[in-house]
């Protein structure tokens, strides 16, 4: 008998997380074999922590809570559901119900199929223009400059095998994008499109800030193309340094008037300091990001686990 892991990360979601069981209840639970919910507290202020701990009575045996010390980031606290969960597979589901709950019921069957990996992506979005052209934009950079394989809608939502959660879990990457390391192990996989709902209940806490902060974590984690845009800087420089230096000579030989203007000279010497400063904040993200590696911090502290799984089987 298949059990799946149902994890849902939980971050100010008070409004929605009893009616995304509910609604998880009257549509998927009834039509799987076994199951278990994960439920990872990452550090939410308001009262989700009690509603999963009511969640957790309503269905005894069946619902894990995980308490994260702080707040991590919602990657690191999907990744903690996956170090505690215990199905066959997992699936990942959002508490703001903007993904249809049976999508969960065709990615399971995917998995069924053969599949160790199932993306659930996004064909279309039922969200403001301006989110719509951020996260369109976010894609097609990581398409682009990280792996071509990134689907153009993007995905948040994803089912994975046992095998693809232990080779995550002995990843242990930090300050990283937990997606794109699903694309990176590989294994056979499967693509399963939906649209996104609009959201009806609470505020999405998806800033601009951490938003920024995804792209610099995808981009350096995954890709050396800032590496190369400092090499190719240096050559471009390098080339109009020379150029620059032949017209002076060739003026001064000809004509017999050396070069004068102040205003473009300094111009010339901000625009190349600006360009240095930018590539030094470059490596000062790589070092830094190796010495937050070298410190073997890990990505997520759990504070505590209320399991009744076992109580409900036996």
């Amino acid at each position: 008998m298949n059990k799946l892991s149902i994890i849902i990360p939980v971050y100010y979601s008070e409004d929605t997380l009893m009616d995304l069981y509910n609604d998880l209840k009257g549509k998927v639970l009834p039509k799987l074999e076994d199951y278990e919910i994960v439920m990872v507290d990452d550090g939410s202020g308001d009262s989700s922590r009690q509603i999963m701990q009511d969640i957790q009575k309503l269905d005894p045996g069946h619902v894990k809570c995980v308490h994260l010390s702080r707040n991590f980031g919602e990657h690191a606290a999907i990744l903690a559901g996956l170090n505690v969960c215990t199905g066959d597979c997992a699936v990942t589901k959002q508490a703001d119900m903007q993904e249809e709950s049976e999508l969960i019921l065709r990615m399971y069957e995917s998995w069924e199929n053969g599949n160790k990996v199932v993306l659930a992506v996004r064909k279309d979005r039922e969200e403001g223009k301006l989110y719509q052209f951020c996260a369109k934009l976010y894609y097609k950079l990581m398409r682009k400059i990280v792996n071509p394989n990134m689907p153009e809608g993007g995905f948040d939502c994803y089912l994975l095998d046992r095998k693809v959660i232990e080779v995550l879990k002995m990843l242990d990457e930090k300050n990283s994008a937990l997606t794109l390391q699903v694309l990176w192990v590989g294994f056979k996989s499967e693509k399963i499109y939906f649209s996104r709902k609009a959201r009806e209940k609470g505020k999405g806490r998806w800033t601009m800030a951490k938003r920024i902060k995804l792209i610099i974590d995808s981009v350096m984690s995954f890709s050396y193309f800032p590496v190369r845009l400092m090499s190719v800087m240096g050559v471009i420089f390098f080339i109009a340094s020379v150029i620059g230096i032949i017209m002076c000579i060739v003026e001064i030989v000809t004509t017999g008037v050396r070069t004068v203007g102040w205003a473009s000279l300094m111009t010339v010497m901000l625009f190349a300091t600006g360009i240095m400063m930018l590539m030094l904040g470059m490596l000062g993200e790589y070092v830094w990001r190796a010495l937050d590696a070298s410190s073997n911090r890990p990505p997520f502290l759990i504070e505590e686990v209320i399991d009744e799984t076992d109580k409900g089987n036996e």
